[in-house]
C-alpha cells in the first residue's frame, strides 16, 4: 500500500455490543483468506501507529570492521 492509499476509518460504522454478543469474530475471521487477514492487520497498524515514509522500508544495517593483521 502507498500513502494515497491508506484506509480512512468510518466513524459511521460503530456499534457497541456486550462480550457475550461477539462471538461471530472468530468466524467471520476463520472466513477470510489469509492475504485478507493480513491486510486487516496492517492496516489496523496504520490506524494505530500512522504512516511514515522513513519507516516503511526495511532498516539496513552497514558496519565496518576492520580486518587484523598478524
Amino acid at each position: 500500500m502507498t500513502e494515497d492509499k491508506i484506509p480512512r476509518l468510518d466513524k459511521s460504522a460503530f456499534s457497541v455490543v456486550s462480550l457475550e454478543d461477539a462471538d461471530n469474530d472468530l468466524e467471520y475471521w476463520l472466513g477470510k483468506t489469509p492475504e485478507e487477514r493480513l491486510s486487516a492487520v496492517e492496516i489496523n497498524r496504520w490506524l494505530v501507529y500512522g504512516y511514515d515514509r522513513a519507516t516503511a522500508r526495511l532498516q539496513r544495517v552497514f558496519e565496518v570492521a576492520e580486518l587484523e593483521r598478524d
